[in-house]
């Protein structure tokens, strides 16, 4: 295991007992098991590893928990009890979940996966990873085309302020966006304003014109 990691933390939100954990535990791996999610300690010095159930949680329309996206730009998030073909894999690479593990993964290849993943390694399919770097290194070239000051301005733009763009580009409300990412409507707001600002935009119109015409950019520049 990774010495910047050194426990294991579950949400596990089911009544049912959580063997993955226990499964980690009797390899020498320290856990702790979070049945709810106001309980978590989102500190980046407090050295632990997420992993989320996406069986029992409130799911996003990509399949993945509502909690995840408010949780995964401060903290290492992995999902576990994941039901095949149940969940966007793409989506939830793209917004940054270290891994998946399967309800139906035998045991030896879930132990694995956590080992890989607090070793600060991806555990997801390799058709997938190697498909997002093959679209990450052709948009990356395509940066060439676009003015260095663009360049400038989307890579000043947060992971949150681009899930910001994206879901007020498909036409969802303040309101919507909060219960999306579990955040208050005074937080998207100032979200929605920093990204104004960044982008020079003076209203949502502005905006969305903004985010069509650099759609094939500000997704994957870091």
């Amino acid at each position: 295991m990774s010495s910047n990691t050194y426990e294991l933390v579950f949400l596990h939100q089911l009544s049912a007992p959580c063997h993955l954990a226990i499964l980690a535990e009797s390899i020498g791996l320290k856990t702790r098991i979070v049945k709810n999610a106001a309980e978590l300690e989102l500190e980046k010095k407090s050295n632990s590893f997420y992993l989320v159930a996406q069986k029992g949680a409130a799911l996003d329309s990509k399949g993945i928990p509502l909690l995840v996206s408010r949780i995964v730009n401060h903290v290492p998030v992995a999902l576990y009890q994941v039901e095949r073909g149940s969940l966007d894999q793409e989506s939830a690479l793209l917004l940054g979940v270290r891994g998946l593990l399967y309800s139906d993964q035998r045991m030896d290849l879930m132990l694995t996966g956590l080992r890989k993943m607090v070793s600060d390694e991806l555990w997801y399919d390799r058709p997938l990873i190697s498909k997002i770097f093959r679209r990450l290194v052709q948009k990356l070239d395509n940066n060439n085309d676009i003015p260095a000051d663009t360049v400038a301005m989307l890579q000043m733009l947060t992971n949150r302020e681009r899930t910001i763009i994206q879901l007020v580009s498909s036409g969802a409300r303040n309101k919507e966006i909060a219960h999306r990412l579990c955040i208050s409507e005074h937080t998207v707001k100032a979200h929605i304003s920093s990204v104004f600002r960044k982008t020079q935009s003076r209203n949502r119109v502005e905006l969305l014109r903004w985010a069509q015409t650099y759609q094939t950019h500000f997704e994957l520049v870091s």
